[in-house]
């Protein structure tokens, strides 16, 4: 399977162990991926300053600022891709990775290949959900087309996998987060129970915990402004699931 991107891509790979760094960017090279290495927080935000970025591969386990504080403050910055490189396998790990906007994990050790098929895969999602193909997070103005669910001051670009407010801004939202939401919104005044929504939060290559499950929604929640102590658009139903109590048009 040919993996080669059609343009350059330019990486940065956040790891603090010097032989992964350029172990990973000579065989990326390979493949006609372009890779900074940066051994800490410090020296990722000196390089987003001064190149744009695809994506960031993020080891989890750095000293000082941790991966999970790291990939925080970009996902807050926009919607850069991110893949996170973990030695651990606690399912606890992962839930939080996705509670702070992750694409996908890479566990230690791993296929080289494999790593550069699942850059490839992200990559996808996010230029699909109209990510921004490496400008550092910065928010776009809404592309125009495609087709549009509009709930209260919201719309979404099922097309473009875009989520606009009412002011006409861009909100990031993760692969998982939009498929959440376009759940909801197709079963609008429905209790939606928690297996439901796990197969439909779930991606190709991306695991969906039971668990985790209220914490995409917590995050959603966050992202359309819901207030968590009396939520009007995603309400609870304990012991049942979700239930989304918005208008949808279009």
């Amino acid at each position: 399977m040919d993996l080669s991107p059609a343009s350059p891509l330019h990486l940065l790979i956040v790891d603090d162990d010097p032989q992964i760094r350029s172990m990973l960017a000579e065989y990326l090279a390979t493949f006609g991926i372009e890779a900074d290495g940066a051994e800490g927080g410090a020296a990722m935000r000196a390089a987003m300053a001064v190149r744009d970025y695809d994506l960031v591969v993020l080891d989890l386990s750095l000293p000082g600022e941790n991966g999970l504080a790291l990939c925080r403050e970009i996902r807050e910055r926009g919607d850069l891709p991110v893949i996170m490189l973990t030695a651990r396998t606690e399912l606890a790990d992962r839930v939080v990775g996705l509670e702070v906007g992750a694409d996908d994990y890479v566990t230690k050790p791993f296929e080289m290949r494999e790593l550069v098929a699942r850059i490839h895969t992200v990559l996808r999602r996010s230029r699909a959900a109209g990510a921004n193909g490496g400008n550092g997070g910065a928010r776009r103005p809404p592309a125009v087309g495609g087709h549009e669910l509009r709930f209260g001051n919201w719309r979404l670009n099922t097309t473009l996998r875009q989520l606009v407010d009412g002011e006409e801004t861009v909100v990031p939202l993760s692969n998982a987060e939009f498929r959440l939401l376009l759940a909801f919104i197709e079963h609008p005044n429905r209790v939606l129970d928690r297996e439901l929504l796990i197969n439909q939060a779930r991606g190709r290559d991306l695991d969906v915990f039971d668990r985790s499950i209220d914490l995409l929604v917590s995050r959603l929640r966050q992202k359309l402004r819901d207030d968590p102590r009396d939520p009007t658009l995603i309400r609870t139903v304990r012991g049942e699931g979700y239930v989304f109590t918005g208008t949808v048009e279009g």
